[in-house]
């Protein structure tokens, strides 16, 4: 299942749909399949509170798909948006691939490194990369595989963590390394969390559909280039080790979201260095979820 959130620009522009990618270029509006068979909605209703309902809300949409129930829509007539704007947590996982740590010289961790983004670092396919005037200098770009939690849990075991999994999207960790790196004492979050520095998508592919998550191609291109291309068979720490290792301390809500690390060719490790500037387009690909693509866009400060 491929599990999206959309605008429709001809009629409601501001509003946000919670949909399913079908077949023949439909899209299954969630919200009429659950209110078919019998479901209150919570309001307001987004991927996350979809998700929040659990099995309820989830056998209404398989039921729908499977006997043609609930309203549909073309796909050309959406605009696709993050699938999940409202997560209560944004996690994520440092220096988790094998050859992003070999070409900055550094030992593979021996327990992973966990940072955080704030939720309203999170963007959309097509959303700009606001880039304002004097924040910063070194702005990067990093391509990473985002895990969907779909259940609440804490102190879940390797064995069992694929069941709290939903599924996986595509994530543009982007980083000002200056503030990363050089100021804010050391500490990785403001160069991590400015706003729209984590555009998501295009969909959310749950568990079923995707098959091994840990084989599977990544690559980031910039203005058309390739600058990174790897695989996730290439993680330090794979996807039950991670949420085994942090539910020991936060409890895991469904929407939440794990950024898993992102493979080599950063441009803070390039010789010369690569920064994005106004005007550049990246895009951010993983094998059988999508692709998403922003565009870096000069803003005015107003401080």
């Amino acid at each position: 299942m491929r599990l999206i959130q959309y605008s429709i620009p001809k009629s409601s522009p501001k509003d946000i749909h919670v949909g399913v990618e079908l077949k023949g270029g439909e899209i299954l509006d969630v919200a009429s399949a659950v209110k078919h068979y019998g479901n209150a909605l919570p309001s307001p209703f987004t991927m996350r509170t979809f998700l929040d309902m659990g099995e309820a809300g989830m056998n209404s949409v398989k039921l729908a798909i499977t006997e043609g129930t609930g309203s549909r829509i073309s796909a050309a007539n959406v605009q696709l948006k993050a699938p999940i704007y409202d997560a209560q947590k944004v996690i994520c996982v440092g220096m988790n691939y094998v050859d992003h740590c070999t070409e900055q010289n550094l030992p593979v961790p021996e327990e992973p490194v966990f940072f955080n983004k704030f939720p309203t670092s999170l963007a959309g396919p097509g959303d700009d990369l606001l880039l304002f005037d004097g924040q910063t200098n070194e702005l990067d770009f990093e391509v990473e595989m985002v895990i969907v939690i779909g259940k609440e849990g804490r102190q879940i075991s390797q064995k069992d963590a694929m069941n709290y999994v939903l599924g996986y999207t595509v994530a543009h960790d982007v980083s000002a390394r200056d503030w990363q790196l050089k100021r804010n004492g050391g500490q990785w979050l403001l160069g991590k969390t400015f706003d729209a520095y984590a555009p998501i998508g295009p969909a959310i592919v749950t568990t079923d559909e995707l098959g091994d998550p840990h084989n599977l191609g990544i690559r980031c291109f910039l203005n058309g280039k390739s600058v990174q291309d790897s695989n996730t068979k290439q993680l330090v720490f794979k996807t039950e080790f991670i949420i085994e290792w942090i539910s020991k301390y936060v409890t895991l809500k469904p929407g939440d979201l794990i950024l898993t690390g992102t493979p080599p060719g950063v441009g803070c490790f390039r010789k010369p260095q690569l920064f994005l500037k106004p005007g550049d387009v990246v895009t951010c690909e993983i094998d059988k979820i999508g692709a998403i693509t922003n565009t870096v866009k000069a803003v005015s400060a107003n401080l």
